[in-house]
């Protein structure tokens, strides 16, 4: 019986695939193809960029990307959202990596996965997306801030040990490892960051169907193929994928178990929680502005599901965590995407590179790959808040930019917390502002007729809970002139909380002490409800709650 009374609150498992494919036609099959193809060849440079970013190597990216990809798209709760590795998760994994190596890297990813189901199946996706858009966009920005950093190195083709974790850390390495600056790889990183970003603008002037495909293609993949091909050609010395990590391999990994390091596993629960956390923020924001573009709106609570079984799959094959893509995403909307498949299909093109052309990627420079990512970067970075903020409240600004310096400085988990906090304290102040305990003036009570001798009204507006019982405090002052009776019109409460009710019982107790008789008028359902049940309305009496104003006074 009471697993039976558990089992409504549980979300049932409904991917959001099942409800195209009764109406599913050719027509969609090949829009979701087209679509399919396209953003597979926007997440290949993507995949690879945002591994080795995080310290693991290409492969690693591009298997997260097929099994991470491949699953979401077949479970999630969104019609278009494309999952795989993200540009948020650069920073988090880097210092995973770092501090407790990759074996617990890929626990965490798994742990996280599991808690992701749980997440869901709770129905938390719905409480998710309620975080405060200052947090959001303060950590969103920091990150990039963050991404854009760990990206100079290889960049600018700085020699040296790898980068630490630590903000402080990394500027200091940075500025000491400066002197060593190759002109040639910045020259041909500054050029692949420029075909980057000039390459979207090459539609516009592009000629005839075949010229304009072309020109559709992302500018990432360009540089990337140009750089390659320049360095195969003319033997460029720059450094590549193959000479950091060696040659890629031909083929799709089998799955293992990752090795336990039962040392570190009891400190993972830190980089477990930021993962899941971290994942389904992102994945959930990421669908909303699909929802947006398309007009549809996504099941939260499976995506989380869908999310937690790509995090667990993802480690099996040697991948990392992995999230919904707002770029991919974009890409796979505006190709046309009809429906998850076309999600799938991404995967499996992608499948289709590795099997096929893997060994080609040895010959991609590193800093085509950091120019990659420094767009990428600069485009998760929401900037234009930091430009509006003065048009926003200064609870609004403070909460932005502590999130967006405690990221950069500290960590996305601290940044979170703090920023989720001071977003909470905040919220208490501006709500205890609008609870109020008024006088009824003389005018409103000669209008009404309301005028009785010995009586004072006083109304209570708002909501009286543990932030706000303060406004109590004014009728309890022991110098204040007291009335015979005092009648609290509570038609304007809104709801109450067990302090609230605290509060309205020590002043029933002080004003009993003065010889000051304290009534209840035109209280709510919902509030009297919680006056009942913790006991108030029977320490009052009912004698003294009214339903409404006049007959408090005793008049008809």
């Amino acid at each position: 019986m009471e697993r039976m009374a558990l089992h409504p609150r549980l979300k049932s498992f409904r991917p959001r695939l099942l409800d195209h494919l009764p109406d599913y036609k050719r027509a969609d099959l090949l829009a979701d193809v087209s679509a399919g193809l396209t953003v597979g060849m926007v997440a290949l440079p993507l995949a690879m960029t945002f591994a080795m970013a995080s310290g693991l190597s290409p492969q690693a990216g591009l298997v997260t990307a097929i099994v991470a990809g491949l699953i979401i798209s077949l479970f999630g709760g969104s019609s278009f959202q494309i999952g795989g590795p993200a540009g948020a998760f650069i920073v988090v994994v880097y210092a995973i990596v770092e501090r407790y190596g990759v074996p617990n890297l890929l626990i965490a990813t798994a742990c996280a996965g599991v808690l992701l189901i749980v997440m869901g199946l709770f129905r938390m996706g719905d409480l998710i997306r309620l975080i405060p858009v200052s947090i959001v966009a303060g950590f969103t920005s920091g990150i990039a801030v963050l991404i854009a950093l760990s990206q100079v190195k290889e960049f600018l083709g700085l020699t040296g040990e790898p980068l630490p974790a630590e903000f402080f850390g990394k500027m200091q390495a940075l500025l000491e490892a400066l002197p060593s600056v190759d002109l040639l790889t910045v020259v041909m990183g500054g050029l692949c960051l420029l075909i980057i970003v000039a390459w979207p603008k090459s539609y516009a002037v592009s000629h005839g169907p075949l010229g304009r495909a072309f020109s559709r293609l992302p500018g990432s993949l360009i540089a990337i193929a140009l750089s390659t091909l320049f360095v195969i050609i003319f033997q460029l010395p720059v450094e590549t994928v193959g000479s950091r990590f060696g040659a890629i391999p031909q083929g799709f990994p089998m799955p293992s178990l990752p090795e336990l390091d039962w040392g570190k596993v009891q400190f993972l629960f830190g980089p477990i929680l930021t993962i899941a956390m971290l994942g389904a923020v992102e994945s959930l924001l990421c669908a909303r502005v699909a929802d947006g573009l398309t007009k549809t709106r996504h099941d939260p609570n499976q995506e989380l599901m869908a999310q937690g079984l790509a995090n667990i799959a993802s480690p099996l094959f040697g991948g990392f965590c992995a999230t919904g893509t707002v770029a991919r995403t974009v890409t796979n909307i505006r190709s046309g995407a009809r429906s998850p498949i076309a999600g799938i299909v991404h995967a499996l093109s992608l499948l289709a590179v590795v099997l096929v052309a893997a060994p080609l990627a040895e010959f991609i420079p590193l800093t085509a790959l950091a120019a990659t990512a420094l767009v990428v970067a600069y485009n998760m970075g929401d900037w234009r808040v930091f430009a509006d903020m003065r048009h926003h409240a200064v609870p609004y600004r403070l909460t932005l930019l502590v999130t967006f310096i405690l990221t950069i400085v500290l960590d996305i988990t601290v940044a979170v917390q703090v920023g989720l906090t001071m977003a909470c304290v905040f919220f208490i102040w501006r709500v205890s502002q609008l609870t109020r305990v008024e006088k009824v003036s003389d005018e409103e009570r000669n209008a009404r007729g309301l005028e009785v001798e010995g009586v004072e009204i006083r109304r209570l507006t708002g909501i009286l809970f543990f932030g706000a019982v303060s406004c109590l405090e004014p009728l309890m002052k022991p110098k204040l002139k007291l009335p015979r009776t005092l009648v609290l019109d509570c038609s304007a409460l809104l709801a109450i909380d067990s302090t609230g009710t605290e509060a309205l019982r020590g002043l029933d107790d002080f004003l009993a002490s003065k010889g000051t008789q304290l009534l209840l008028a035109s209280v709510r359902p919902e509030p009297l409800q919680v006056m009942t049940r913790l006991g108030l309305i029977d320490d009052l009496g009912n004698e003294r709650v009214f339903p409404t104003l006049q007959g408090a006074l005793g008049l008809r």
